[in-house]
């Protein structure tokens, strides 16, 4: 049976909404209606997944489901809003059931955890790209932005318990067939990276706590460099402080300070609050069930300065991930 684009749209993207006080109309005509909770800001960002660039075709379409959108939660966490909703834009080099029956239910499942609705988007052929747009909403002047670090601030991770950030760049360096992994310790950091957990709760979490954030997509320093950049400061990160899970403790020195530094996919929060906020910090972190680390400090002088437990600086030559540079 000929499956066309909008029989594609009412089999596997097409639901009622959950709460159409908040979503009125999700979809059917030209635009969807959102209304925000009065009183409260829209916030809205957009991520665009390619094949070959931001993920290997092997990913399960499942996970992939799950990534498309929770990178795109990851930045309303950054921003402090809580989701609303979300459109999905989706170019499709063939119509394959099984693999669309997968994505979807990973998308949804997702969906589902965060009580958000799929309320429009577009369907057409080409070369495997996802590009999902999410609305949330923030209470005026909450919202956590990029541009409020400032001097004497703490500089702080997110992090599963027991775990830490770099996993998703060691699974990359396992699929390059740079690192050797054994079969279940090469799948547990797959999952890291195919399946990342936004900090949604956190961010909420951390409006009127933290001065800056921003969600750890491109690795620890190029991202850092973002806040330092719109902030007009600089910081110190010890690099000894960044929490590792035992997988990425176990190798090497080098690669170690590579994941944990320059690796992407992580997907957690790093944000700013000052040193009086500790335990506000730690509260917020508690009621976003993740664990949080102080991985160093801000600076009024420019600039990035790298060092170890002892203070001494390192030299390196560590970068975020850049599409028109790698």
């Amino acid at each position: 049976m000929f499956i066309g684009e909008f029989d594609l749209i009412a089999r596997w993207f097409t639901r009622a909404p959950r709460d159409a006080a908040r979503v009125p109309l999700a979809g059917g005509d030209d635009c969807a209606l959102l209304a925000p909770t009065p009183g409260m800001q829209l916030a809205v960002s957009t991520d665009t997944m390619v094949e070959g660039r931001h993920f290997l075709a092997t990913v399960p379409p499942e996970r992939l489901g799950h990534k498309a959108l929770a990178i795109n939660l990851s930045d309303l966490a950054a921003c402090g809003a809580a989701p609303l909703a979300f459109t999905l834009a989706l170019t499709l080099p063939r119509i394959d059931e099984a693999w669309l029956d997968a994505f979807a239910r990973g998308l949804w499942a997702l969906a589902d955890a965060h009580a958000i609705d799929l309320v429009g988007g577009d369907t057409t052929g080409g070369p495997l790209a996802i590009c999902i747009t999410v609305f949330g909403e923030v209470p005026p002047g909450q919202a956590l932005l990029r541009s409020g670090a400032q001097a004497g601030d703490r500089l702080w991770v997110s992090h599963p318990e027991g775990s830490g950030i770099g996993d998703a760049r060691l699974a990359l360096e396992g699929f390059r067939g740079s690192v050797a992994l054994d079969s279940g310790a090469f799948e547990s950091l797959r999952q890291r990276m195919e399946t990342p957990a936004p900090r949604n709760a956190l961010g909420v979490a951390l409006r009127g706590v933290a001065t800056s954030a921003i969600d750890l997509s491109d690795g620890l320093i190029g991202d850092l460099g973002h806040v330092l950049a719109r902030s007009r400061v600089g910081a110190t990160v010890d690099a000894d402080a960044l929490p590792t899970g035992p997988l990425l403790a176990a190798q090497s020195l080098t690669l170690r300070r590579e994941c944990t530094l320059a690796g992407g996919d992580d997907y957690e929060l790093l944000f700013t609050a000052p040193a009086s906020h500790d335990d506000a910090v730690r509260t917020a972190a508690a009621q976003g069930g993740v664990a949080v680390t102080c991985i160093g400090h801000i600076d009024a002088e420019p600039g990035l300065r790298i060092v170890d437990a002892a203070g001494t600086p390192l030299i390196g030559r560590w970068a975020g991930f850049d599409h028109f540079r790698e």
